[in-house]
C-alpha cells in the first residue's frame, strides 16, 4: 500500500472513515470525498495528516449529481499523481415502503448506492487500468435478503451486487472489482433505529451474537485491496453470520 491512492467516498465519519484510517495506517495516501460533512472530513484530514504529513486530501461532490463525477475523479488523481483504488462506500439510507416510492427518493437512493459508483467507475477506469487498481463496493446483506419497507434501497444494493460482478467482467484483467457486504456494523441514523429491544432482536438474529464494528468493514477492504490479488467479482458478507441465519 505504501505510496498508492485510495479514494474513499463518503469518508468523512462512521464506516468510510474506518476505511481511510486504517488504509492510511497501512500507508497508502487517502483522498476523503464528502458531500456536507465538511468538518469531519477536515478534522480526519488533520488527524491523519499529523500522523504523515500531506498524506490525505479532501475533495467534494454531490454524488447524485452525475456531472460532478468526472470532475471529482480527475481532482482525485491531481491530489497525488495517481489513484490505486475506489472505495464506494457513500449511501443513503432510509426507509420506502411501496406506497410511499416518489421520484426525488428513486434520485437520491438509486442515484448515491447505484448509479454514482457505475459513473465513479467509469470516469476512473482508464487510470485504474493503468495503475492495474481496484474497486470495492460498500454493499449490503440486504440486497440478497431484502429489508421490510425499505424497497429502493434494497433495489439500490442489489443493482450494486450486480454492478460489482459486470464492472469485474468489464475491467478485467487489469482491475479487480469485488463489494463488502456489512450487517449490524453502526446504527443507521434516526428515531427508528434507537429502540433497544429492536436492537436486541437484530442482533440476536446474528450468530457471533454481538454486533460489529467499523474496522471490521474497513479490514475485509484491506484485504480485498492488498492481499487478494487472484479475487475479483466477488461480495464478502461481513454480518456475524446473520444472513445464513434464516
Amino acid at each position: 500500500m505504501q505510496g498508492k491512492t485510495v479514494l474513499v467516498t463518503g469518508g468523512a465519519k462512521r464506516v468510510g472513515a474506518a476505511i481511510a484510517r486504517r488504509l492510511h495506517a497501512s500507508g497508502a495516501n487517502i483522498v476523503i470525498h464528502y458531500r456536507s460533512s465538511i468538518y469531519d472530513a477536515l478534522a480526519l484530514r488533520a488527524e491523519l495528516n499529523a500522523i504523515r504529513a500531506d498524506s490525505v486530501q479532501c475533495v467534494q461532490a454531490d454524488l447524485v449529481d452525475v456531472a460532478e463525477l468526472k470532475p471529482m475523479i480527475e481532482e482525485a488523481i491531481k491530489c497525488f499523481g495517481r489513484l490505486d483504488a475506489l472505495i464506494n462506500n457513500a449511501s443513503s439510507f432510509y426507509a420506502t415502503p411501496l406506497a410511499e416510492v416518489d421520484e426525488s427518493q428513486w434520485q437520491d437512493l438509486v442515484g448515491t448506492n447505484l448509479k454514482a459508483p457505475l459513473y465513479l467507475a467509469q470516469a476512473a477506469a482508464e487510470e485504474l487500468r493503468r495503475r492495474n487498481g481496484c474497486i470495492v463496493n460498500i454493499a449490503d446483506i440486504h440486497a440478497e435478503r431484502p429489508m421490510q419497507g425499505h424497497l429502493l434501497y434494497n433495489v439500490a444494493k442489489s443493482g450494486l451486487v450486480a454492478l460489482t460482478k459486470s464492472l469485474a467482467q468489464e475491467m478485467a484483467p487489469q482491475v479487480r472489482v469485488n463489494a463488502v457486504a456489512p450487517g449490524v456494523i453502526v446504527w443507521p441514523e434516526g428515531e427508528a433505529w434507537q429502540d433497544p429491544e429492536q436492537r436486541k432482536r437484530i442482533v440476536a438474529h446474528t450468530l457471533l451474537k454481538r454486533e460489529g464494528e467499523p474496522d471490521d468493514i474497513a479490514k475485509a477492504v484491506y484485504f480485498l485491496i492488498a492481499d487478494a490479488p487472484y479475487i475479483t467479482g466477488q461480495v464478502i458478507a461481513v454480518d456475524g453470520g446473520r444472513s445464513i441465519n434464516i
